[in-house]
């Protein structure tokens, strides 16, 4: 079977609109089976998790089936998955809880080309500590973070190594099993940022090499919070902040007050829906199995709509792509001689094309590119995206450029 595009296109009621979403890297559109497994949770009864009434239960069973849908995503035990509200807070919180062991003559390595919210949290619980920050280079003219960047910064000291498996600015895949590989015969861990690339390509932590792994539903057709996968021994040896009575059991003690029940039972929707992406569902095998295929079909699609995409821009006189890794995710960040990309963005708004401006919290990106805190305009290819999306983009930003200033 080949990918279906008609078919997933008409279960996402925000498409309905006409609008051509190229926002997705900061949050995609939402099917429908998502938001009916949400809105079945508030409607049936629903208490603290328990044994005894039917509310409890039915909180016990969607935290069960969230963290198995979950574990199936990043490729980790369900006993190491733990719910937050944000992928932001969570790596605050392994940051904060890892820091407590470090010291003066201590190094945490953080790259500039991640999310501030894989730089920031490392940065500034080294700084309590009394720990040396270490930054990773990435070249700014190809956007490659190389195994070369990182020996360049890793010593016997290092604790910890912070990197995204897929930048969010450029869309760079820097080669983090390698990176990873690195950091731990030197004796650290290894921190991931997966949540541009879990909404792009299958999450494996363990062939990442990652001991900590971070994603956000909402960035592949779930609801709003972040997930960390981790081995669930890696979590026993930890020891966060966390309430008297609140259990110690891991997961659980990482995962501070109630849960938001509804939005674990769209989480583990959207992990289905994914699964159900799969060309070749007579091939069998588990979710996890499904989750793979579907992914594969997803890349082809995205990648065939990014080198059409490429394609269109390169007939475009002033566009400028600033997505250059040979290995990367449909994601195309560009500059325009003599205009802004803030004004573009609300030229192609208007025009139903959504493809924003900013440094979108990749500051430090940014500014090795020479962009300043004000980036440049992300389109974003998603699952969903289609080819007349992608000409209507190219036809925009062509007529911005012919408009006067």
């Amino acid at each position: 079977m080949t990918y279906d595009l008609a078919a997933l296109r008409a279960r996402i009621p925000a498409l309905k609109d006409g609008t051509a979403y190229f926002d997705g890297p900061g949050g995609t559109q939402t099917p429908a089976p998502v938001i009916e497994a949400m809105a079945a949770a508030l409607a049936a009864p629903l208490s603290n998790q328990g044994h005894v009434t039917a509310a409890e239960r039915n909180a016990e069973a969607i935290v069960a089936g969230a963290r198995a849908a979950l574990a199936d995503l990043l490729g980790v035990p369900a006993g190491g998955v733990v719910f937050g509200r944000s992928a932001t807070q969570l790596t605050y919180d392994v940051a904060r809880t890892l820091a407590r062991a470090w010291g003066p003559g201590d190094e945490v390595v953080v790259t500039r080309l991640d999310h501030d919210a894989n730089i920031r949290p490392w940065v500034q619980a080294a700084e309590r500590a009394g720990a040396a920050v270490r930054w990773c280079d990435f070249d700014p003219d190809t956007g490659e973070l190389t195994p070369g960047h990182l020996a360049a910064v890793l010593t016997e000291r290092t604790r910890l190594v912070a990197v995204t498996a897929a930048a969010n600015l450029l869309g760079t895949r820097p080669p983090v099993p390698e990176l990873a590989g690195m950091a731990h015969d030197a004796g650290a861990l290894v921190h991931v940022d997966a949540v541009h690339y879990a909404a792009h390509a299958a999450v494996d932590a363990a062939a990442l090499g990652a001991d900590f792994v971070v994603c956000s539903p909402y960035k592949f057709l779930g609801p709003h919070l972040g997930v960390l996968g981790a081995r669930p021994e890696l979590l026993r040896s930890l020891a966060p902040d966390k309430l008297l009575p609140a259990t110690d059991a891991v997961p659980q003690r990482f995962e501070q007050g109630t849960l938001p029940y509804e939005l674990l039972a769209g989480a583990r929707a959207a992990v289905d829906f994914l699964a159900g992406l799969d060309p070749e569902p007579a091939a069998g095998g588990d979710r996890r199995a499904r989750l793979i295929r579907a992914y594969a079909a997803i890349e082809a699609h995205e990648d065939a709509l990014r080198l059409r995409a490429e394609d269109g821009l390169a007939g475009v006189p002033g566009v400028t792509l600033r997505s250059r890794a040979p290995h990367r995710t449909p994601t195309l960040l560009l500059t325009l001689e003599g205009r802004t990309t803030e004004d573009a963005y609300r030229f192609l708004a208007e025009r139903g094309v959504n493809a924003p401006s900013g440094s979108f919290y990749a500051l430090e990106a940014s500014r090795r590119l020479g962009l300043g805190d004000g980036g440049g305009l992300r389109a974003g290819l998603a699952p969903y995206s289609s080819a007349d999306d992608v000409d209507r983009l190219v036809a925009g930003l062509g007529e911005f450029l012919r408009t006067t200033a």
